[in-house]
């Protein structure tokens, strides 16, 4: 009876259920990792804040006593070191091996704990800026004499850099053009030393019976850190704002818990602070891919939906960061990176930015970004059929400023999709050219936009353009690319193309289709010779002669923004069922879902198999809007 007494009360009062705490999410991501080539990018690793270096935990267990890395990324990722800074701990001249060890990665921190005969060595580290990154070492004697102990830390770098110099009790040396900081805060002077590759740090303590040892080191790169701020408070910071993330998208919810941890993981580790030509933070698609080294269009609106959910300033940064480069015409360039000489302005992405800012607005109640980013979005929406409607009839093509056919695909987003194989390129004016077929997904949505843009002005009170051109548009795209016959929409080149892909589902994401439309589409992507595949929604339908995930990149795998697409759609117009089964197909047959593998660009649908890039964002992004709709 007291029992019952005491949980209605709680209720009553409304006492909280116990919050969500980072520890209960231990090694989400397996990260561990030996470098043996420096250039190898395509592993796991851990980053925070937006820094632009990474580390990992050790795969070995002579690698104990330091952290793996760190990797620098910059237009190319490069291991700095294998560990830029090891510790060694010997006794009467023979030092001691690391035994029993244990590394971990949780939500923000990374830690291994070892054995050294009597003492038990802690390590832990938490990135406290977006150039700085801090270490704590501790040792406690378990043993009942005392121990006198010669510490030393070494490392070395393994690409080109310039001659170490110490500054106090500080070392630094040129890496990539920039410099590389490891500072000491413990009291007590290290002995420092340069060697032909690298250098060493050592010092004497006396460790009494019982007693603790405790080090503070950072590693700060690009930019010296001088904050003051001890271990301990960083911690505690640290963990406040990762429990603030996952509070955001758990909640009390228990519905794939480690998965949408996996994904806040992979999204915080492809976050870069504003640097070089990058104005704004934003989000990589991938840094565990080395072309993958900048922000992207139509990935950084995907992105920012879903990074609203936990840290909607980075949401909003990541789309300022596409804007700031809008040309004076109103295009928004396909990618831009810290190095602008990089950039590609020869084509854009998808429109889909003014969804990603109205998701934003979802979240947040932000009407200052929403008035912020109106007139920008009217602008590139303007440009489309400004730029892209060689014919002038409000229905737009892809195309390219350099006239170049692959540009032209680059800016459909999916570059080698069959349904372009025949298509040519035709000029509208001076840097401005389309293909010869219309797409049906670019003009759903461009009616999206304009159903996002009406929503923006209505809130921002001003004059409602969007309503007549949207009936209009909406009434075109169904008279123009669906096929009663088959019951699927297609792009049009005079005739319908009839490839069967994702693009045939974007109108019911849209809202477009009519309530027996909808049905046709449904019942193509219910089919198992098609879309109803291991794991569900290839781009293209499996019966095609063309279909080949794993060579065809957009002509047979399953891509999770053109999943989500599909089963937001589905559940749009009254599918639920339908849409849940294939979601449950997606959590139990894809790799990543239910184990501590990475999430990948792509899945082979036959088999499941992750595909192409690791740690894809764009892929976390989709798995935490699809969960947070479930």
């Amino acid at each position: 009876m007291r029992k019952w007494w005491w949980l209605l009360c709680c209720s009553t009062l409304g006492v909280k259920a116990q919050e969500v705490d980072r520890q209960q999410f231990t090694d989400v991501l397996d990260i561990k990792h030996f470098v043996k080539n420096n250039a190898d990018v395509a592993v796991n690793f851990f980053s925070d804040m937006g820094a632009w270096h990474a580390y990992a935990l050790p795969a070995r267990s002579v690698d104990y006593g330091g952290f793996i890395g760190p990797l620098l990324m910059e237009m190319n990722g490069r291991w700095i070191s294998n560990s830029i800074a090891k510790l060694h701990v010997s006794a009467q001249g023979r030092e001691w091996h690391p035994e029993n060890g244990t590394a971990h990665y949780y939500p923000g921190l990374i830690e291994q704990s070892y054995r050294l005969r009597d003492i038990q060595v802690r390590m832990r580290l938490v990135f406290t800026s977006r150039t700085t990154a801090m270490l704590q070492t501790e040792l406690i004697n378990l043993g009942r004499k005392p121990l006198r102990l010669h510490l030393q830390w070494e490392g070395s770098v393994a690409l080109p850099s310039k001659e170490w110099q110490q500054h106090g009790q500080q070392l630094s040396t040129n890496v990539n053009g920039h410099t590389f900081y490891i500072g000491y805060l413990s009291a007590g002077k290290w002995d420092i030393h340069f060697t032909d590759t690298g250098y060493t740090s050592a010092k004497t303590i006396l460790l009494p019976a019982k007693g603790h040892w405790q080090e503070t080191q950072r590693q700060s790169y690009r930019q010296e850190d001088t904050t003051t701020t001890g271990f301990d408070v960083a911690l505690q910071q640290n963990r406040s704002r990762w429990n603030g993330y996952l509070q955001s998208l758990l909640g009390a919810d228990t519905t794939l818990q480690r998965l949408k941890v996996k994904c806040l993981m992979t999204l915080m580790t492809n976050w870069r602070s504003a640097y070089g030509h990058l104005k704004h933070d934003g989000i990589f698609p991938s840094a565990s891919y080395q072309g993958f080294y900048g922000f992207w269009a139509w990935d950084s609106w995907k992105q920012a939906a879903a990074t609203c959910l936990f840290h909607s300033a980075l949401a909003k940064d990541n789309i300022r960061a596409m804007f700031d480069y809008q040309q004076p015409d109103g295009m928004v360039i396909d990618c831009i990176y810290a190095d602008s000489s990089e950039n590609n302005a020869r084509d854009t992405k998808p429109p889909l930015a003014a969804w990603a800012v109205w998701e934003v607005f979802r979240h947040t109640a932000d009407t200052a970004f929403v008035r912020e980013m109106y007139a920008p979005l009217v602008r590139y929406h303007q440009w489309w059929y400004a730029d892209r409607d060689h014919d002038r009839d409000s229905l737009c093509e892809y195309g390219a400023t350099d006239g170049t056919r692959i540009a032209a695909a680059w800016e459909s987003g999916m570059d080698n999709a069959v349904r372009f194989d025949h298509a040519r390129m035709q000029q509208n004016h001076d840097h401005a050219w389309s293909l010869d077929q219309s797409s049906v997904d670019l003009n759903a949505y461009l009616y999206a936009e304009k159903q996002y843009l009406g929503k923006m002005a209505a809130l921002l009170h001003l004059e409602d353009t969007w309503t007549a051109p949207a009936a209009a548009l909406k009434e075109k795209i169904n008279q123009q690319y669906f096929d009663t016959a088959t019951g699927f929409y297609y792009d049009s080149h005079g005739s319908l193309v009839k490839i069967q892909g994702a693009e045939g589902w974007i109108p019911l994401w849209a809202g477009i289709a009519t309530p027996a439309q909808a049905a046709g589409v449904a019942a193509v992507m219910q089919q198992p010779a098609k879309f109803n595949t291991k794991v569900p929604l290839p781009v293209l339908a499996a019966d095609h002669p063309a279909f080949d995930p794993l060579k065809g990149y957009w002509r047979g795998p399953v891509w999770l923004d053109q999943f989500y697409f599909g089963i937001i759609g589905l559940k749009a117009y009254g599918y639920q069922q339908q849409a849940d089964a294939l979601l449950t197909k997606l959590w139990d047959h894809a790799e990543g879902m239910k184990d501590n593998h990475p999430l990948y660009e792509n899945y082979h649908p036959l088999t499941g198999k992750g595909l192409n890039a690791k740690n894809f964002s764009w892929s976390a992004a989709h798995i935490l809007l699809l969960l947070q709709r479930k």
